[in-house]
């Protein structure tokens, strides 16, 4: 057996295993080769992080790394050549520590049980459920007073106090927020809210997403290990665009319930003037005090596992 990396014309022989070794499993979706191509042409990819193993000149298996997002795959394998995975992907989890990662991810569908006991039994385990919701507007309470709350855009000089608030969410270092905020190709920064206090500190930062080209939410497999854009705590990650999304973060987790409130009133009559028609929600299970929130205020639509291991 040999392994090696990426090379051009991987695409279409990638696409194949993934589709032979993975088509049995709950919600399947086929790969094409155009699929594939896409990420290995797009700006920044690295083929060294890429791994396919060869038996008598013909690749057998691959698994990949993707270094910014500390995430990895598990080996996908042509049937009767599984005993190469093993070594696929202990060649990823080098490629990890020889570019200073500490720690993994992987994550998957909860019904993809194969897959899942392949990570557990190297190591990996469940850090955080990833919690899908969604929301009929209708549905949501109406804020009294809501005119007088101190609610307005995001500027430059709130990055920090939302860097400080999102500790242990967000997922981009401080200095990439700002960045993040106000050069994202795919929001507008006036989609960002802050709750204020009455010194005009960031109390809250909330976001709202409305974009007719995105998802609807209600169409969207709630299973699928799919970040959503705009969601904190999706930050640097790759992610599904879902119209609607709504997402906030609080200072202090004892005014979660009134600054979310608040926040959510705001961007829900922002969005629904436009095509939103269902609202959007995404929540790290390890973030208590905004699970409660929307579970009380949304309704659960599915949910995928995060497996972390450290290296």
């Amino acid at each position: 057996m040999n392994i090696r990396t990426f090379q051009p014309g991987d695409e279409a022989t990638q696409a194949a295993l993934f589709n032979v070794a993975a088509f049995a499993l709950p919600g399947f979706k086929a790969a094409t080769a155009t699929d594939v191509q896409n990420r290995t042409r797009a700006r920044g990819f690295d083929p060294t992080t890429r791994f396919y193993a060869e038996e008598s000149g013909q690749v057998v298996g691959y698994c990949t790394l993707e270094p910014a997002q500390r995430r990895v795959s598990v080996p996908w394998c042509r049937k009767g050549q599984e005993a190469v995975a093993g070594p696929l992907f202990d060649a990823v989890l080098g490629a990890a520590r020889e570019r200073g990662l500490t720690r993994v991810f992987a994550a998957y569908r909860r019904d993809w049980e194969p897959v899942l006991q392949f990570l557990t039994d190297r190591g990996f385990a469940v850090a955080r459920e990833v919690v899908n919701y969604w929301a009929d507007p209708v549905d949501l309470p109406t804020l009294v007073n809501r005119s007088k709350l101190p609610i307005d855009r995001l500027r430059r000089a709130d990055v920090p106090a939302v860097a400080a608030m999102g500790q242990g969410l967000l997922r981009v270092p401080k200095d990439d927020l700002e960045s993040y905020f106000f050069a994202n190709p795919y929001f507008p920064v006036e989609a960002l809210l802050v709750l204020r206090a009455p010194d005009e500190t960031p109390m809250a930062v909330g976001i709202g997403l409305a974009n007719w080209t995105y998802a609807d939410v209600k169409k969207v497999d709630p299973l699928a290990p799919c970040f959503r854009l705009g969601a904190f705590g999706t930050e640097g990650l790759n992610t599904k665009r879902v119209n609607g999304l709504f997402s906030f973060m609080v200072a202090k987790p004892e005014n979660a319930l009134t600054a979310g409130l608040a926040l959510l009133s705001e961007a829900s009559q922002e969005m629904t003037e436009g095509t939103v028609t269902a609202l959007a929600a995404q929540c790290p299970s390890d973030v208590p005090h905004l699970a409660t929130f929307y579970t009380r205020y949304f309704k659960e639509h599915g949910r995928f596992p995060m497996l972390e291991k450290a290296l």
